[in-house]
């Protein structure tokens, strides 16, 4: 038996062996961040993740501190675990504070997956910085690591009691499937070690070795899907019959990660795996969760997210896996049908006498600029009139709960801080993203959040000039192929694969129910605007009525642009 262990061990991923060495998370980070180094040894590192930080160094000063002799700058990123992306505002008005304490960028950054990450904070301050967010009960327990992260939903409130049930399943499920060891207060909280009963279990759903990869969950209201909710491993769709929540239709395996040099990974939307009563929802996601755990690749982590387990056992077979562990037969799952898919920016109508304000936010970043002062005049708003905080999956906020008779306030306040209103911003700016990228991600290889403000204006012109500013047209860039701002999915998207240069995709569509595909690889980003340029001229003369982007390039095929731009050299 013991050889067969030590087998199987073998066969593991060096991640794998960390976790099962790491005593539920503990590493040795207790003694770690008492060494006076300014970084953490590599199974720390891996470890971190699970707790919400990441090490990463400022990737602008390498080259000058290599020049002077010098190790990188170590900074570390913290992201809390948000369910929902809903904050009290003392949550909020304590993320701000600390990023000015302790944030060498003093910014806060609205994630794809409705939490805040702080960047910038050394080593010396990580454990203040954890030990501040949960005294205002924020927790980065789960807020990376292999482990389901933080699980997202429709930002937008709303009177009608599905809401409220929609809020609860999503609690339910987070408090189901969230990590349960003492570590965490342990090392952060300097809790004391807790002495389990006999044949009680520090993990009873995670076991020692946690999931193979990462899984993220996201609920959406059919018919609503500014989620992306086919983007996540496990997508769940809300059935709505009146006041309340009927069921669920399940969706798995979706996932926008891959790897440029690696043919055999790619972007997957999730498959309808079938329906379940609101009842059984819980003890449905735990059965799926468990058969990734089961099943998913440990050996090499390219291939361990869930989509990959499903591509190779197939859908018949894991829905067999899942109904096992019910103990009773799934539902077909429900046809799906979606309206829109934008973000809730403007002045919305809450419930009688309330009102909720969808603020655009750049790229997700919280700043003060010479023009723009959005983390001031946020702190003001928040602090002064106590809404509730919502963050959304396009990496904007949401401010609810305002009475009607402030609104006026509210919005000259925005203005008098530079802030344009939804109705103040063209169609494509509302609807592009971009991951963080250079200077701090450590898997960039090409700008994207301080890129994409270049080219917006650019793509403002270009639809302009062909009469189609008034369109949806999703744009998104990443600094790399891992697809952090989802753009497998976009009408039109950037992929980083080298210094200033991009991958360009087109022809998803604006709803998220359809995967781009790969126009032409490695374009320098000076010639993105014009390599969509023919594009954009057919579509604007050649769509059908209604005709999205997406659809239009869907339609008649990127073969035709390849065949004309060939034929024209």
């Amino acid at each position: 038996m013991a050889e067969e262990i030590q087998k199987v061990e073998a066969q593991e991923s060096e991640v794998e062996v960390i976790k099962r060495e790491s005593r539920y998370l503990r590493g040795t980070l207790k003694e770690a961040l008492q060494d006076g180094t300014p970084s953490f040894d590599e199974a720390n590192r891996q470890i971190l993740k699970f707790h919400g930080v990441y090490q990463q160094d400022d990737r602008d000063l390498r080259a000058k501190l290599r020049k002077e002799g010098k190790d990188k700058h170590y900074i570390m990123m913290v992201r809390a675990r948000i369910p929902g992306g809903v904050l009290k505002p003392e949550q909020y008005l304590k993320f701000d504070e600390l990023a000015d304490k302790y944030s060498e960028y003093g910014t806060l950054r609205i994630t794809t997956r409705q939490t805040i990450q702080l960047h910038g904070v050394l080593k010396r301050d990580l454990k203040a910085t954890i030990r501040e967010l949960n005294e205002a009960l924020v927790t980065t327990l789960g807020g990376c690591g292999d482990q389901v992260r933080n699980t997202i939903t429709c930002a937008a409130p709303g009177s009608e009691r599905y809401h409220e049930e929609i809020r609860e399943d999503l609690l339910g499920i987070v408090d189901r499937v969230g990590a349960k060891t003492h570590a965490y207060h342990e090392i952060w909280l300097d809790g004391e070690p807790i002495q389990l009963g006999e044949g009680v279990e520090e993990e009873p759903l995670y076991g020692d070795v946690y999931l193979p990869r990462k899984f993220k969950i996201g609920i959406a209201i059919e018919g609503d899907n500014c989620i992306d909710v086919y983007a996540n491993d496990l997508g769940i769709v809300a059935h709505v019959d009146g006041e309340h929540v009927t069921g669920y239709t399940i969706l798995v395996g979706g996932g926008m990660g891959r790897t440029a040099t690696v043919k055999d990974t790619y972007p997957r939307l999730a498959s309808p795996l079938g329906y379940v009563p609101r009842q059984d929802l819980f003890d449905t996601v735990v059965a799926i969760i468990t058969v990734q755990r089961d099943y998913g690749d440990r050996k090499d982590r390219r291939y361990a997210r869930m989509k990959y387990l499903l591509d190779r056992r197939g859908l018949d077979w894991f829905r067999a896996e899942v109904e096992q562990r019910l103990g009773k037969k799934l539902a077909p799952p429900r046809d799906l049908v979606w309206h829109r898919a934008h973000d809730h920016l403007g002045w919305h109508t809450q419930k009688a006498g309330y009102s909720y304000i969808g603020i655009y936010v750049q790229n997700g970043r919280v700043k003060d600029t010479e023009d723009v002062k959005l983390k001031s005049v946020l702190r003001d708003i928040v602090a002064s009139y106590r809404p509730t905080v919502r963050l959304t999956t396009q990496q904007n906020i949401i401010l609810s709960d305002i009475p009607n008779h402030l609104r006026g306030e509210i919005e000259a306040k925005l203005r008098a801080a530079g802030v344009k209103l939804a109705e103040e911003l063209s169609n494509v700016r509302k609807s592009a993203m971009a991951c963080v990228a250079l200077p701090t991600c450590g898997l960039a290889t090409a700008e994207s959040e301080r890129a994409l403000p270049t080219i917006l204006p650019e793509f403002e012109r270009l639809f302009a000039e062909y009469g189609i500013a008034d369109e949806h047209i999703s744009i998104r860039m990443t600094g790399c192929p891992n697809g952090c701002a989802r753009p497998y999915i976009g009408d039109i998207a950037f992929v980083g694969r080298s210094p200033g240069k991009y991958d360009l995709f087109l022809g998803g569509d604006f709803k998220g129910t359809r995967l781009n595909q790969l126009y032409k690889q490695l374009v320098p980003i000076d010639k993105l605007v014009e390599e969509v340029r023919p594009i954009v001229a057919a579509y604007a003369k050649e769509r059908q009525p209604g005709e999205g982007f997406g659809d239009f390039v869907h339609r008649v095929g990127l073969d035709r642009f390849r065949e004309a731009q060939v034929a024209s050299t």
